[in-house]
C-alpha cells in the first residue's frame, strides 16, 4: 500500500513539473508587407522568451511599430511593425504644364507630363518611380503649338514640299509614282510632340519583271525582287530556272522581318510576274523584361537592336548586361541586380554596436557605436556604401585617465596608483603643522580632470612669531 502511494506521489510530482515548464513556439506567422529575418527561416522551434526580428518587404519601408516578436509560453506576441509602400513623392513643378500621377507615386508607377494650351512637349512624356527616385529625362513645355514638318517620301505623288509645317491633327495621304509600290501606311496624322503617326511610308520600286523571247510562249524567267522589300523567294523555288504561264511562287520575309499584310504569292501570266504585295516589317521584340532595382536602356526594339541592363545605385549586376533583338525575340536572360552588402565590421575594443547585430548589412544601412568606457575616437555612425565598403573605419574608444596628483606636504588615505580612472576618489590630508586650503577629497572626472581642484597645504606659523 505504501509503495502505491509513493509511486502516485512521484508521478504527481513529474506531471506538475512538466506542466510548469514553459512551452516552446513554432515558426512565427506572416504579416502583410513584412518578411521574417532570413536567419530564422530554417528553424522550426523557438524557446520560451526568445525574440525574432521582422523586416519590411522590398519596395516597402517601416512607418511605425516595433520589428520584434517574442515567444511567451508557446505563443508569439503580436507584431506591431507597419510597412508602407515606398513613394517617390512629388516630381516637382513643370513650367507651363502639369504632372499627372498614375496613383500615389509608388515604385514602378509613372508620372505623365501634360503641357498647357499653346505649349509643345519636348522629350519623353513620362518619368518612372524607381528606388533611387524619379528616373528619366525631365520633360519641358516650350512655347508654340505642336506641329510636324513636311515628310519627305521619295517617288510619291503630291504632298512633297507643298506645305512646310502641319498642325496637330492634320493628315496626309500618299500615292506612289508609276513603277513604285507603297511600303507602309497610306494615311498618316500629325501627333503630339511633332511626330507623324504612324511613321511616313516608303515608295519602293516594283519587282523587276522580264519576259525572255526564247522561252515557251507565255513563260517567265526566275522572278526578281528588290532588296528593299526585305523578302526572298521560298526555298522550294530557288533551283527552278523557268516557269510556265499560270505558275505561282511564294515569298518569305527575311530574317528579322515579319509579314505585315499583302499576299506572299506571285503568278506568271503572259511572260510577266504579278507584283509582289507582301509587306515585311522589322520584327519587334518589345520589352526585354523588368529588372527589380534596375532598368534596360534601349537602342530600339527592332531586330538587331540592343537592350543594356543598368542597376540602380547600390546594386550590383549579376548576369550578362546586353540582350539583342533576334528573330526569335530577345536573346539571353534578364539579369539580376543584387543589393550591395558590407561584411560586419571587426569588433572594437571597449565599444559596442547599438541595435541588431548581423553578419552582413545592405547598402545604406547605418551602424552606431558607443563606448563602454572612455572617449570615442572616430565616427559614431558609419554606413554601407554602394561599393560594398563602410563609409569610415569603425571608431575606437580611448581610455580616459586622470594625471597623478602632487600636493606637497600632504598624504593620501588611498595608495598611489599608476593610473586613475573616472570615478576614482582620493582623500587628501595635510601633514601636521600645515593648514589645508581646499577640498578633502577629489574625484577623477569623465574628461580626465580632477574635480574639484586639489587642495594645497600652507605652513602653520608658531604663535611666538605673532607677538609684538
Amino acid at each position: 500500500m505504501k509503495n502505491t502511494e509513493g509511486i502516485f506521489l512521484l508521478l504527481s510530482y513529474f506531471l506538475l513539473a512538466s506542466a510548469q515548464e514553459p512551452k516552446t513556439c513554432s515558426t512565427p506567422g506572416a504579416y502583410p508587407h513584412t518578411r521574417l529575418d532570413p536567419r530564422y527561416s530554417s528553424r522550426l522551434k523557438f524557446s520560451h522568451k526568445e525574440k525574432v526580428y521582422y523586416r519590411c518587404e522590398e519596395d516597402f519601408s517601416p512607418s511605425r511599430g516595433v520589428h520584434i516578436v517574442q515567444c511567451v509560453d508557446g505563443t508569439w506576441t503580436k507584431l506591431t511593425l507597419k510597412c508602407d509602400k515606398r513613394s517617390c513623392g512629388n516630381a516637382g513643378d513643370l513650367p507651363n504644364g502639369i504632372f499627372v500621377y498614375e496613383e500615389s507615386a509608388f515604385i514602378g508607377e509613372k508620372v505623365y507630363a501634360v503641357c498647357n494650351k499653346g505649349y509643345t512637349l519636348k522629350g519623353l512624356n513620362y518619368m518612372i518611380c524607381k528606388r533611387s527616385g524619379w528616373t528619366g529625362e525631365i520633360p519641358t513645355c516650350e512655347e508654340g503649338e505642336p506641329s510636324c514638318s513636311s515628310p519627305a517620301v521619295e517617288n510619291s505623288v503630291g504632298n512633297n514640299g507643298s506645305v512646310s509645317m502641319y498642325q496637330l491633327g492634320e493628315s496626309l495621304n500618299f500615292t506612289c509614282s508609276p513603277g513604285f509600290q507603297l511600303d507602309g501606311a497610306q494615311k498618316i496624322t500629325c501627333g503630339p510632340g511633332g511626330q507623324w503617326q504612324p511613321a511616313p511610308p516608303r515608295c519602293l520600286p516594283s519587282p523587276e519583271e522580264t519576259q525572255l523571247p526564247d522561252k515557251e510562249a507565255g513563260g517567265c524567267d526566275v522572278p526578281k525582287v528588290s532588296s528593299s522589300s526585305n523578302a526572298h523567294l521560298a526555298d522550294n523555288y530557288i533551283t527552278v530556272r523557268s516557269f510556265s504561264s499560270g505558275d505561282k511562287v511564294s515569298y518569305k520575309c527575311d530574317v528579322g522581318y515579319i509579314p505585315a499584310g499583302g499576299s506572299r504569292y506571285r503568278s506568271c501570266s503572259k511572260g510577266k510576274w504579278s507584283p509582289l504585295r507582301l509587306i515585311c516589317e522589322p520584327q519587334l521584340c518589345g520589352s526585354a523584361g523588368e529588372i527589380p532595382n534596375g532598368e534596360f536602356k534601349y537602342t530600339g526594339v527592332e531586330f538587331g537592336d540592343t537592350a543594356t541592363a543598368i542597376c540602380d545605385e547600390g546594386y550590383n549586376l549579376v548576369g550578362r548586361a546586353d540582350r539583342h533583338c533576334m528573330s526569335g525575340g530577345w536573346d539571353g536572360r534578364v539579369p539580376v541586380c543584387e543589393a550591395m552588402t558590407c561584411e560586419a565590421p571587426p569588433p572594437v575594443g571597449n565599444a559596442y554596436m547599438i541595435g541588431e547585430i548581423e553578419q552582413t548589412y545592405e547598402y545604406r544601412r547605418v551602424i552606431r557605436f558607443q563606448c563602454r568606457a572612455g572617449a570615442l575616437i572616430g565616427k559614431r555612425e558609419i554606413w554601407c556604401t554602394e561599393k560594398g565598403t563602410w563609409s569610415d573605419p569603425p571608431p575606437k574608444c580611448k581610455e580616459i585617465t586622470c594625471p597623478r596628483i602632487r600636493v606637497p606636504n600632504a598624504s593620501w588615505t588611498r595608495a598611489i596608483q599608476a593610473k586613475y580612472l573616472p570615478r576614482d576618489t582620493l582623500y587628501i590630508e595635510c601633514n601636521h603643522g600645515y593648514t589645508q586650503r581646499g577640498p578633502k577629497s577629489v574625484t577623477c572626472g569623465a574628461g580626465g580632470r580632477w574635480y574639484p581642484s586639489p587642495p594645497h597645504c600652507e605652513l602653520r606659523l608658531h604663535p611666538k612669531f605673532h607677538r609684538g
